[in-house]
């Protein structure tokens, strides 16, 4: 099919999943249709099946892109001598990213149930390879004689829980800045695996 004059695959593909992003996330992906997204954007509804073949696609994309997004500036992140410093960057690492993207972040815990087997699976296995990441810190805290924790797997999932859940109650301009959150829950999880 062509598309017509004037249009921008690398303008309006963008603005499909940032449409989606943000009526998935305010309103549920079940309660959305592609008629709303494509109304959003505006564009007609048939436009859309040019960016994706279908509306779990588009689910499964945006929460592909955020995980794979997450994995990719964990490994630019600067890593700090030893698992204490690994620790507390992965910490403050986790709180500053997901605050950024509070829609992806929801969205990745909602509705993930509303994906096919294949593309739950793929999703899993992303997230599953980042919280190896946390586990790895633990396991070598450990070894090293700086961490105790009764079983490394249920302390990193956790911990991820645990920061994971400041999106759910920190507001900007709020009493507590970005940064003392991130002191807080660093001290926090700090006690929590402290040999």
């Amino acid at each position: 099919m062509a598309r017509k004059t004037g249009s921008h695959s690398e303008i309006t593909g963008p603005r499909i999943r940032d449409a989606a992003l943000k009526l998935f996330a305010r309103h549920g992906f079940a309660a959305v249709s592609m008629r709303q997204i494509a109304a959003e954007v505006g564009v007609q509804a048939g436009a859309l099946y040019l960016y994706t073949p279908d509306k779990e696609t588009l689910l499964f994309d945006l929460l592909k892109a955020h995980m794979d997004d997450l994995i990719e500036a964990w490994e630019a992140e600067p890593k700090g001598e030893g698992p204490v410093a690994r620790l507390e960057g992965f910490v403050r690492f986790h709180i500053r990213f997901n605050l950024e993207r509070p829609d992806a972040v929801f969205l990745s815990y909602m509705e993930l149930r509303n994906l096919g087997s294949g593309n739950f699976a793929a999703i899993e296995a992303l997230r599953r390879d980042y919280e190896t990441r946390l586990e790895t810190i633990l396991r070598e805290g450990q070894a090293a004689g700086v961490f105790a924790a009764p079983d490394t797997k249920i302390a990193a999932l956790a911990i991820i829980a645990m920061l994971t859940g400041v999106n759910t109650w920190y507001r900007e301009g709020g009493r507590l800045s970005r940064q003392k959150v991130g002191d807080i829950y660093w001290d926090m999880v700090r006690k929590a695996v402290a040999a």
